[in-house]
């Protein structure tokens, strides 16, 4: 069963950066496209950014349109580690960040994620 274990959240001031990382284990990491979601208190999650399997292909990152230009989804499949490098941070970025895998390859509904993290919280405030 594949274990995920997000980290990197914390307090930061509007307009700093976070790099939010997520450990997975349990299965073969490169077999899975992965991506970051978020939930902030009263709404709903929705997806943030995702990263399919093969990584150097075009078109193989997809980003929320309220962070493009300033958060970076990567993976290292040597390390088994997913990233979320965060700047320019804004207080409507505050939320509990998830990292969550998918077998389905281009995955691009929340419902295409079945294994997921506890969650980091990222709160952006002066």
């Amino acid at each position: 069963q594949l274990q995920l274990v997000e980290s990197g959240g914390g307090l930061v001031q509007p307009g700093g950066s976070l790099r939010l990382s997520c450990a997975v284990s349990g299965g073969t990491f490169s077999s899975y496209d992965m991506g970051w979601f978020r939930q902030a208190p009263g709404k709903e999650r929705e997806l943030v950014a995702t990263i399919n399997r093969v990584s150097w292909l075009a078109g193989a990152r997809y980003y929320l349109d309220s962070v493009k230009g300033r958060f970076t989804i990567s993976r290292d499949n040597a390390k088994n580690t997913l990233y979320l490098q965060m700047n320019s941070l804004k207080s409507e970025d505050t939320a509990v960040y998830y990292c969550a895998a998918a077998q389905k390859m281009g995955a691009a509904d929340i419902t295409d994620f079945r294994s997921w993290g506890q969650g980091t919280q990222v709160t952006v405030s002066s």
